[in-house]
């Protein structure tokens, strides 16, 4: 068998990358084989509709095979409603596939809503025209100071902005020198996680149920993450002295996805706990800057920063596509944590970084959070009293903090089966079970996002999701609602 590499000419606009294997051997069905081909890569579409194919003669030549087969195949094609041939224009792929390719893309690739996604900020709020100021100031001084190779530690210009920006509005207790920049959180994480593996520590607590991500995360780098049950007041350190770990990831300002925020406490006795240990706390302090009931509460790390490694993005508050980081940690860990990132990679991109540099020293970043965060809130209130007026039954966690809403099913009602209701009526739900460690010993509940919740459709939106949730269980006999903290 020979693959033969179909490049026509670049007027025919048909894709030059694209393979048609032939089998030119005796015995061949040359025919069957061309027709089956083209078949494929429309129905897989990679021939997309409107794509312009060959002519006859040009195609069999380059295939290296009898005209007269080609224009069977295009014939064959065309009364299956594959192609159609417009007069001055060529043969192309036709734009209203036949059933069949229907079929096929309505199952492969059905929209899904996503108004209730959870973690996203809403891509309509970013503040486009301020960035792009940032961005283009670095662009026209660029050519002024050479940029040469890139700081793996990120730039000293963004370094310096975020300790100060995290001094003032998050209480930390850091330098530039001790911040590194990093391509998100997911990063921070692995990073840290190779640095313990480095000074020989591999057992590392993690809240249960934690973001899961982040849990298979810290296994794939060797680590041993251990679960630390997680109540109404977040972490119960308790357990997490139980547990002989030498490290912590938690999230305090609202642990995902049960929404929990660690109480003053809980505070207190986390720190005692890594000060008596010698341990180190890794602080995702996700969700910290969408605060709507409680006091604003510094960040962990200004409790202790010698025990505490702090993990912040602009995922949340700006998007996550920006994949820009950050990680403060005591001066101690920062050679293991340098170490670990140029392992990762050199750096992370260098025009993002300065845009953010600017866009956060000339308040742009604040002023875009004061904005948004009463937005944010309006759409959780609007949440929450549909959720009130249609499922009062229904007690919804974590309001106070961040952009979703954790909500334990009734307990005869199974999460898997909210979820495939839900995913039938075209909404996707997520679920919290594979956040914990043993997803059948977690508490059933599906988590509801409002970031990017759609507010022209939100009464139909928590309509269907509520007839997904309880339509079975108000055909029965009323039964208690599980709670987050009998798990």
């Amino acid at each position: 068998m020979s693959p033969d590499l179909h490049t026509t000419p670049p007027d025919t606009g048909f894709p030059t990358s694209l393979f048609l294997d032939i089998d030119h051997s005796p015995g061949a069905r040359i025919r069957s084989q061309l027709e089956e081909a083209l078949r494929r890569e429309i129905q897989e579409g990679r021939l997309r509709a409107g794509t312009k194919l060959p002519p006859t003669r040009t195609l069999a030549r380059e295939l290296g095979i009898s005209r007269s087969v080609v224009v069977e195949v295009y014939g064959q094609l065309a009364a299956d409603g594959f192609i159609e041939a417009v007069q001055g224009a060529g043969t192309r792929v036709r734009a209203l596939a036949p059933p069949a390719a229907q079929e096929l893309r309505s199952v492969t690739r059905r929209p899904l809503s996503t108004a209730f996604a959870t973690g996203l900020p809403d891509p309509a709020y970013f503040p486009q025209r301020e960035w792009l100021r940032a961005y283009g100031s670095v662009f026209s001084g660029s050519s002024s100071q050479p940029l040469g190779c890139p700081d793996p530690r990120g730039r000293i210009e963004l370094r310096t902005t975020l300790a100060g920006y995290l001094s003032r509005v998050r209480g930390l207790r850091t330098s530039s020198s001790q911040l590194l920049i990093c391509n998100g959180v997911s990063q921070v994480l692995a990073v840290v996680a190779r640095a313990l593996l480095t000074r020989g520590s591999s057992r590392i607590g993690v809240e249960d149920p934690c973001f899961a991500p982040h849990r298979r995360l810290l296994a794939s780098c060797g680590m041993q993450p251990v679960p630390i049950p997680v109540d109404r007041q977040g972490l119960v350190v308790e357990k997490l002295r139980q547990a002989g770990v030498d490290a912590v990831l938690v999230g305090p300002a609202h642990s995902y996805p049960s929404g929990a925020v660690l109480s003053g406490r809980r505070r207190r006795e986390l720190v005692a706990w890594a000060s008596e240990h010698d341990a180190l706390i890794i602080e995702d302090d996700s969700d910290a800057e969408f605060r709507f009931e409680r006091t604003p509460v510094g960040a962990l790390q200004s409790l202790a920063p010698e025990n505490v490694v702090y993990a912040g993005s602009v995922s949340k508050v700006l998007d996550p596509a920006l994949q820009i980081g950050w990680v403060s940690s005591p001066q101690r860990l920062v050679p293991d944590l340098l170490g670990a990132k140029v392992i990762a990679d050199d750096a992370t991109a260098t025009f993002g970084q300065l845009a953010l540099a600017r866009f956060v020293e000339e308040g742009g970043f604040a002023r875009h959070i004061r904005r948004v965060r009463p937005r944010y809130r309006a759409r959780r209130d609007r949440l929450l009293g549909e959720l009130r007026a249609q499922a009062p039954e229904l007690r919804p966690q974590g309001s106070e903090v961040g952009l979703h809403l954790f909500v334990p099913l009734p307990a005869d009602v199974r999460e898997a089966d909210v979820i495939a209701a839900a995913k039938q009526d075209g909404l996707h739900v997520e679920g919290a079970a594979h956040h914990w460690a043993d997803p059948d010993a977690g508490v059933p509940a599906v988590l509801i996002g409002y970031g990017t919740l759609n507010e022209s459709t939100v009464e139909r939106d928590v309509r269907t999701l509520v007839a997904a949730m309880l339509e079975l269980h108000r055909s029965r006999l009323p039964a208690p609602l599980q709670d987050l903290t009998a798990a």
